[in-house]
């Protein structure tokens, strides 16, 4: 039966071809939505990786340092610094900041102490050594040499690193802690949190607390939450539109195979063997619209604004899924083909 299922695809080529298309699309999308998901949770174990801190310390009650701004005197770092269990503890600044480039763009600013902890490690270029100088993630679009303005002051980018980003795909970029106290606090001496090389095994200065990368990843995710459990929600309705698809073509090929299929039965055969056969026509059409979308994908991710890291896994839900959905597509014509009398072969 699986020889007449496609040798009834080859007659209907071309309505086969833009069932095949058009589900492709759907699953490209679903892939890319998936690798956009997928992006979100990188990003965040990239940027820990990169600022290599052990442990953080924030004022009591702060949920993290990158999601809270609690300003507290910097000084308290060499506090931290002489509790055991810590090599070495130099405070940070992360805040937020717009740039004009002609039109505005938003950065995710980090004031690290120059050789402390925290310290980015720059893939092009160099560090910052005097002020007015910038690090940038390569993802802002920020050359070496450019000149960028935050605020009112000017900086230049000397170096680059690459992946560092955040809350979305927001770049991260990178100046001396000096630099970032005179830019946003007037050259007050403070700072956001402590990033600590080391774990302290002493008690902490009183209103200060603790926090461990796993709790710090937490909740750099959390913001962004909503929006992964919005495109896992969008992924399935998309495969629903794309099961409404085969659904609807296997129901019209089921429609114009009626005397066809009376044949087969009046011949003796089973309902399992047009079951078999009309099922065959589902997932061969749902394969190769997932083939389809592979390269779909490819194609469409550089065009999207956001990073796009599709994962293994996802390649292989995309067929389980696609051959999910082309049996469930599949009963729309299967109903129609149980309920085709075999007498209407002699009519």
């Amino acid at each position: 039966m699986w020889l007449i299922g496609f040798r009834d695809l080859q007659w209907r080529r071309r309505r086969f071809a833009i069932a095949v298309v058009s589900t492709a699309l759907l699953f490209a999308v679903s892939l890319l939505l998936s690798g956009i998901s997928a992006s979100f949770n990188n990003e965040v174990a990239r940027t820990m990786k990169e600022l290599d801190v052990d442990t953080w310390v924030v004022p009591a009650g702060t949920t993290g340092p990158f999601t809270s701004t609690n300003l507290f005197p910097a000084s308290v770092a060499a506090r931290v610094a002489a509790i055991a269990g810590v090599a070495r503890a130099d405070p940070i600044l992360l805040f937020h900041e717009v740039v004009r480039k002609p039109k505005p763009k938003d950065v995710n600013m980090i004031g690290f102490t120059p050789g402390g902890v925290g310290q980015p490690h720059v893939t092009q270029g160099r560090l910052p050594s005097q002020p007015g100088e910038i690090v940038v993630d390569r993802s802002f679009g920020a050359a070496v040499g450019d000149v960028m303005r935050l605020g009112s002051r000017p900086f230049r980018v000397v170096g680059s690193v690459h992946g560092v980003t955040y809350l979305a795909g927001t770049a991260a970029a990178f100046v001396s802690m000096r630099d970032a106290q005179q830019l946003v606090l007037h050259g007050a001496p403070l700072s956001t949190a402590i990033a600590v090389r080391g774990t302290p095994r002493g008690p902490l200065p009183p209103g200060y607390e603790r926090l461990s990368n796993s709790a710090v990843r937490a909740d750099l995710g959390r913001p962004i939450a909503s929006a992964r459990s919005t495109i896992s929600f969008l992924n399935v309705l998309l495969w629903i539109i794309a099961a409404g698809i085969i659904a609807a073509i296997l129901y019209m090929s089921a429609l114009e195979r009626v005397r066809e299929f009376a044949v087969i039965k009046a011949m003796g055969s089973a309902n399992g063997f047009v079951i078999a056969g009309l099922a065959s026509q589902a997932i061969v059409l749902a394969v190769a619209a997932a083939v389809v979308a592979l390269a779909l994908a490819k194609l469409i991710a550089p065009a999207v604004s956001l990073s796009v890291e599709i994962p293994a896994a996802a390649y292989v839900e995309l067929f389980v899924v696609a051959i999910s959905v082309g049996l469930l597509g599949s009963i729309a014509g299967l109903r129609k083909v149980l309920s085709v009398d075999p007498a209407l072969a002699f009519g």
